[in-house]
């Protein structure tokens, strides 16, 4: 609870707002994540304007580690329509703000065969951008459809459940 002045009503607690500015939804089918990790991502001011538009995707993005640092690439941010003449491009390489034993991890995660670091979702934590990232092994073509095949098994079971089963 806050400290207050003396004869002051206490100011009510701000709750942070997380709010989900995009996910990668396709990585979930294209890849099989393991690890996830957090990571600040450095922008322009005109690059959060767009990002909390939603004007953002995903969907080819990948993460290299370059001299000890890790850079988001392929995520594509649309340029800020109400701004002038300095605006940003739209597919520029972009700062991920990682601690050295974090880029190791990813690093060693990325160098065993058929790995990869792809970003998962963007939001806001605490008015800062943020990206997830997943540790991405490659699906094959039949893992996918084995995929399918379960989730239609799953719906058809629960509607079967749910016809069957009359409500009270």
């Amino acid at each position: 609870m806050r400290e207050r002045a003396r004869g002051t009503p206490a100011a009510p607690e701000k709750k942070s707002r997380d709010v989900q500015l995009a996910d990668n939804r396709r990585a979930f089918y294209d890849y099989s994540i393991g690890d996830k990790i957090e990571a600040g991502i450095a922008l322009t001011g005109t690059e959060i304007k767009s990002l909390r538009a939603g004007h953002v995707n995903l969907r080819d993005g990948f993460v290299r580690i370059e001299n000890g640092e890790a850079w988001l690439r392929g995520v594509h941010i649309s340029p800020w329509t109400h701004t002038g003449h300095d605006n940003h491009e739209p597919l520029r390489s972009r700062k991920l703000l990682l601690h050295k034993s974090e880029i190791a991890f990813l690093a060693r995660g990325a160098s065993e065969k058929g790995y990869t670091v792809v970003p998962l979702r963007l939001y806001t934590k605490q008015g800062r951008a943020k990206v997830e990232l997943g540790l991405a092994r490659g699906k094959r073509r039949y893992e996918k459809r084995q995929v399918i095949k379960e989730r239609e098994a799953q719906r058809e079971m629960d509607a079967a459940i749910r016809r069957r089963v009359p409500r009270a």
